[in-house]
């Protein structure tokens, strides 16, 4: 069983978690498709809700907020990458080009969180562990299993995920148009451009759910009032699928191992 029992390297994927308008709507979906347990949380987290499989921590779902007079922020699932010092790397965020869309800011005595944004409009976020090191349990069945980068600009958002936060691009042997993303020479996530993605895709991060069966968790999510974005295709990895939560939040499915915990 794919453990996490250390923090992350940083630059690694180590988090996920979704913003979404009904949380308990939300909370809900994800239960009877995935097998989580989550609950609103109480009022000094901002209700945030720690999602858990086999009681371990796999994701966060919050109520959509926004400041006033600021926009609604979209229905979105949010990719963390590990850090060791969030202050720096927001830093090393703006002289590389980025944008930094929420700054640092501590999250009780669980870690040190910030938002931002590539050079080429993908939005990611930042944690920096305390008592909280990420996800718990990865690569299984209602897990996450793989983060993957589209951008229009793949040499600008490979240069600045390198110089900024340590993660490198690589060519994927056997694809001429995905690469893996590295850290410390061990694969950790894909990218690719925008070119085989629908025009109004734009710059983002894509999280991928392990599932025992594609095609019957795409069923379960079509009779739950999600969306198919992409139907059920076979690749080399395994059987994957593109599809959308009820209230619009877009992730992938797929029946096949992620990379190895370091």
């Amino acid at each position: 069983m794919p453990y996490a029992t250390s923090p992350y390297r940083p630059g690694t994927p180590c988090w996920i978690d979704l913003m979404v308008p009904d949380q308990q709507a939300a909370l809900d979906f994800y239960r009877d498709l995935f097998g989580w347990q989550g609950e609103v949380g109480p009022p000094e987290t901002g209700g945030y809700s720690v999602c858990t499989l086999k009681d371990r921590p796999v994701a966060g779902i919050m109520a959509t907020m926004a400041p006033d007079g600021a926009p609604t922020p979209p229905t979105a699932w949010t990719t963390y990458l590990a850090t060791a010092d969030a202050d720096s790397a927001t830093e090393a965020i703006t002289k590389h080009g980025g944008t930094v869309l929420s700054p640092g800011m501590d999250v009780m005595s669980l870690g040190r969180m910030a938002i931002a944004a590539d050079p080429t409009g993908a939005v990611f976020g930042l944690w920096q562990a305390g008592e909280f090191l990420g996800a718990q349990i990865v690569n299984e069945p209602g897990s996450l299993v793989w983060s993957e980068l589209a951008s229009g600009d793949l040499k600008t958002a490979s240069a600045f995920y390198s110089a900024a936060l340590g993660l490198e691009t690589e060519p994927m042997d056997g694809a001429s148009d995905y690469f893996s993303l590295t850290v410390d020479g061990r694969v950790v996530g894909g990218a690719q451009g925008l070119d085989n993605l629908p025009p109004q895709a734009g710059p983002h991060w894509l999280a991928y759910f392990c599932v025992d069966s594609t095609d019957s968790t795409v069923d379960a999510l079509v009779r739950a009032g999600g969306n198919v974005l992409a139907p059920p295709f076979d690749m080399s990895a395994g059987r994957l699928a593109v599809v959308q939560d009820p209230q619009g939040a877009v992730f992938g499915l797929i029946d096949a191992a992620g990379p190895e915990l370091p």
